[in-house]
């Protein structure tokens, strides 16, 4: 039955795909966006900002995503065994207060207000972790007395300036899939997100210094092999952990762009990447795919159209082939704006979003990272509102979580412009979906447009001349449910 009602989610989305030209958007598509909070990359912009303009500029941010078509933030919530909410496992985040371990003042759950504020728009939250970080820059970084590098310093070793969790230590994964496992708990969080750094990226002249931890549990395997083993094991338990604390979390990865080069192995891509997953980073991302330990995948497509070692086009068409029935999303590097030739043209984002929009098995797009939105470089944000992102979209559901359909709404008209929609079913819901068609006998979700998605669990009120696109034409409704299930739609008039 799930398989089925997967081919019937495919077939309507490869049907709405040759249906709508270039002026119409997916009904379907991620649209999501990084939210970097170590070293107040993106938020808060400065650790010394109040309560207060914490908070108001977290609303500026996620109203301008919503306003650029976004449906989802991706927002890290741990750079550094720390932590943007109460914890009892980690302290209190240096790049919140400026001070490890130290509470804001007066005191909030940022973690819990970025949710609240975040799902009022009808947006995802994903909650983004470093797995193994656990010192930023042992130089400089505050460093609280109840910090885990304090507590058990036998996990950690230094590389560079840095301090990482030893991932050969059954006890490190434990810790890390408690964490998750807290968060999952705790916290309405749409999804658990782990970026690429698994494994640090080598130091030229420097190894990785885990020797000995190797030579006591390595059990006849080569150091490569033992390595991929330890990112094996932390993506099975943390997928263990979420499946049984809460199911209806999603757990995604965003890896480094290039799995392998064709010279290394035949499945690999046309490239020439120094670095790889596998190679260097031990992530066989292509497993985890493969066993369905994870459910969706952002490969880190920063370079430009015609790159010559790792050209995006390839990519994204290798990527495409190599999914293995989990959503595949594509980060793109829209911080490199202005950078060189190719991404001054105002052309690359577009042409990118247009390019993945041919392929069958790639379903959306996250953009790193938040700050550089405020800039509207290369006029991309107006891009994104008045063409490409211009309808709203509604974020892929995922059938092996949640295949279960919702009733339709009711419908009552309560003058000449208005009507008023009632959600009676058990089902719980997110929001009301609004449809235009463009003159089709028999509409459907795969020959309408999303117009609105309107935010709510129990009644919602359309207004007709919020739409004068519309006018002429067929406009629909239908229920959406917490894991993006879209109820058959119902005619409106």
């Amino acid at each position: 039955m799930k398989l089925l009602l997967h081919f019937c989610l495919i077939l309507v989305m490869s049907t709405q795909a040759l249906q709508l030209s270039a002026q119409y958007s997916p009904n379907y598509e991620f649209r999501g966006v990084w939210v970097a909070t170590v070293e107040n990359i993106d938020w808060p912009s400065k650790r010394t900002l109040s309560v207060a303009e914490q908070q108001a500029e977290f609303i500026r941010m996620v109203e301008m995503h919503h306003r650029n078509g976004m449906n989802a933030l991706i927002v890290q919530i741990r750079p550094s065994s720390d932590a943007f909410y109460p914890s009892s496992l980690e302290p209190w985040s240096e790049y919140l207060t400026g001070k490890q371990g130290l509470p804001p003042s007066p005191y909030y759950d940022p973690l819990e207000f970025m949710i609240t504020e975040t799902h009022k728009r009808g947006m995802e939250f994903h909650a983004w972790l470093n797995p193994y970080r656990a010192v930023f820059n042992i130089l400089r970084s505050s460093v609280a007395p109840n910090h885990i590098t304090k507590q058990h310093p036998e996990w950690f070793v230094n590389y560079g300036d840095k301090k990482y969790f030893n991932p050969g230590l059954v006890e490190v994964r434990k810790h890390v899939a408690e964490v998750v496992k807290d968060i999952v708990t705790r916290y309405k969080i749409d999804a658990i997100h782990m970026d690429d750094y698994f494994y640090p990226y080598k130091i030229p002249g420097s190894e990785f210094p885990d020797q000995v931890t190797f030579l006591q549990y390595g059990k006849g395997m080569t150091k490569d092999e033992w390595r991929r083993s330890n990112c094996d094991s932390i993506i099975v338990l943390l997928q263990q952990t979420i499946r049984k604390a809460n199911p209806k979390v999603k757990f995604g990865i965003s890896p480094f762009g290039v799995w392998r080069n064709k010279s290394q192995d035949p499945m690999g891509s046309e490239t020439r990447s120094g670095p790889t997953n596998y190679d260097e980073l031990y992530a066989d991302v292509l497993l985890w795919l493969q066993k369905g330990w994870i459910d969706y995948i952002v490969p880190q497509l920063y370079w430009e159209r015609g790159h010559k070692l790792a050209s995006y086009d390839i990519l994204l068409r290798w990527w495409n082939e190599h999914s293995y029935e989990r959503h595949l999303y594509i980060g793109h590097g829209i911080y490199r704006a202005g950078s060189n030739t190719a991404w001054k043209n105002r052309n690359e984002i577009p042409e990118q979003i247009k390019a993945l929009r041919g392929y069958e098995n790639t379903q959306g797009s996250i953009y790193y990272s938040s700050s550089i939105f405020n800039k509207n470089p290369n006029g991309w944000n107006d891009s994104l509102q008045l063409n490409y992102y211009r309808y709203p979209a509604l974020v892929p559901p995922m059938f092996w979580i949640d295949n279960t359909i919702p009733p339709q709404p009711l419908i009552e008209k309560t003058n000449e412009h208005t009507y008023k929609l009632a959600y009676k079913g058990e089902e719980k819901i997110k929001g009301f979906a609004v449809f235009m068609n463009h003159g089709s006998a028999d509409p459907d979700f795969g020959n309408s447009q999303l117009i609105e998605f309107i935010v709510g669990d129990k009644t919602a009120i359309i207004d007709l001349n919020k739409y004068p696109e519309a006018r002429g034409k067929k406009i629909l409704v239908a229920s959406v449910d917490t894991d993006n299930n879209v109820s058959p739609l119902r005619l409106l008039y």
